[in-house]
């Protein structure tokens, strides 16, 4: 039974933010793309900054239904953006809405994997933004009832220190009171000293009184005024405190997206996009198609021109094997021939820095062979019925476009594919006087 596999990740499944960069990055690339529907011909001809804005529903609407005008428009933002297909583009390292826009567009293998990783990653920062910012509107609330009850403090302190001053002046206005009587009883009793002893006597003990009760009210002044100065130090504590956890929850967003950065991040490139290729020729017959290949004779270059193209940084070198070991020992035996040939490419390797994988044709044999391969040297054997001459041509079409890719192999027809590919053909001859 076959398995139904589900549809493509629908562009209205996208986040907003990755649905928008969709329609923008469509809307850029618009007058550069062929055979647009007539709702989009109007639409191309916006000054750039419109496009989006004044024809994003019908962009958006032609690339759902239209699969065809959306791999047109993702071959030009590919272009445009230089995304690779086999890495996943150089903005990888950038913002991951702008990865999941280009991703959905291009489509390169993968990519619904790519594009729902992503997704759930926005969805996941959206989502500690806003516990962030709950967090921070709670604080933010917080601190405006600590401040609020500051005010509320204030004020009743004002009010206290307000009646207490009253106090004080009718407390002062009675000292004054007290001693104005105590002048005219001192008065009154300069005729009479009896009694002008007895009334200071009363004058003493009434200021005596007065003096003990101003006491009281100083000193309940300075407990009033203690305590205010108390809740002040605890309200800008408790401010302070306040402000602390809301630099604290800062820090934290900020090294949490620093953290995000470093995270997305790529590490430096490593390995060589022929790798997973290498590795598939492992598999059994039955996981590959059968494929063929004819031979000539053909070959050029020498072994000087070889080895200045071979020292040309980031280099690749893939050598049809039997093709040089017949080339160089046609006399010997096959395993002979493989030893030796291995055995000349290491110190040309170990030299050169060159990136060397060496293909043997083990199209015919059922058993599979093994190698010892040196340092820096990649041996394959082409599965059984493939030929070595289409390995070598799926790993020369693997390497991406503008990369030194050299082909040694005397096979005229292997030469002119590669060359197609871009690739320079040596014949087995130039590795052959490199090796000697």
């Amino acid at each position: 039974m076959t398995a139904v596999s589900p549809p493509p990740l629908a562009l209205g499944e996208l986040p907003d933010a990755v649905r928008a960069r969709v329609v923008g990055l469509a809307a850029d690339v618009l007058p550069d793309v062929v055979r647009l529907p007539p709702p989009l011909r109007r639409v191309a001809g916006f000054a750039p900054q419109r496009r989006a804005r004044l024809g994003g529903t019908a962009i958006a609407e032609a690339l759902e239904a239209d699969d065809e005008l959306r791999e047109r428009v993702g071959t030009q933002v590919a272009a445009r953006a230089s995304f690779d297909l086999a890495t996943g583009g150089d903005q990888a390292a950038g913002d991951p809405v702008e990865v999941a826009a280009l991703a959905w567009l291009v489509r390169p293998e993968g990519w619904e994997q790519l594009v729902a990783s992503l997704t759930s990653e926005i969805l996941e920062r959206r989502q500690a933004a806003s516990r962030d910012s709950g967090e921070a509107d709670r604080l933010r609330e917080r601190l405006a009832q600590a401040e609020q009850a500051t005010r509320e403090l204030r004020q009743r302190s004002r009010a206290q220190i307000e009646e207490l001053k009253v106090e004080n002046a009718s407390l002062r206005r009675k000292l004054g009171e007290s001693r104005a009587a105590e002048r005219a009883a001192r008065e009154v009793a300069e005729g009479h000293e009896v009694r002008m002893e007895e009334a200071r006597t009363r004058a003493a003990s009434r200021s005596a009184v007065q003096d003990k009760e101003l006491r009281r009210l100083r000193d309940r002044v300075a407990e009033l005024e203690a305590e205010v100065a108390a809740g002040r130090r605890a309200v800008r504590s408790e401010r302070d405190e306040v402000t602390v956890r809301a630099r604290l929850l800062l820090e934290t967003v900020i090294d949490a997206a620093s953290g995000l950065r470093r995270e997305l991040a790529l590490p430096a490139v490593e390995g060589a996009p022929g790798d997973r290729l290498e590795a598939d020729l492992g598999r059994t017959a039955q996981q590959r198609a059968a494929a063929g290949g004819a031979t000539g004779a053909a070959g050029s270059g020498t072994a000087a021109q070889l080895e200045r193209v071979l020292a040309l940084p980031r280099a690749r070198l893939v050598v049809d094997g039997y093709n040089v070991s017949k080339t160089a020992w046609p006399s010997a035996p096959l395993e002979a021939q493989r030893n030796r040939l291995l055995a000349g490419l290491a110190p040309v390797v170990a030299r050169l820095g060159v990136e060397t994988t060496v293909v043997f044709d083990a199209a015919a044999a059922s058993a599979r062979t093994s190698a010892a391969a040196p340092r820096g040297v990649k041996v394959v054997f082409s599965p059984e019925g493939v030929i070595a001459d289409d390995v070598i041509r799926d790993l020369v079409a693997a390497e991406p476009t503008g990369r030194v890719v050299v082909v040694v192999s005397s096979d005229r027809e292997v030469a002119a594919d590669v060359s197609r590919c871009g690739a320079r053909a040596f014949a087995a001859g130039a590795l052959v006087g490199l090796l000697s």
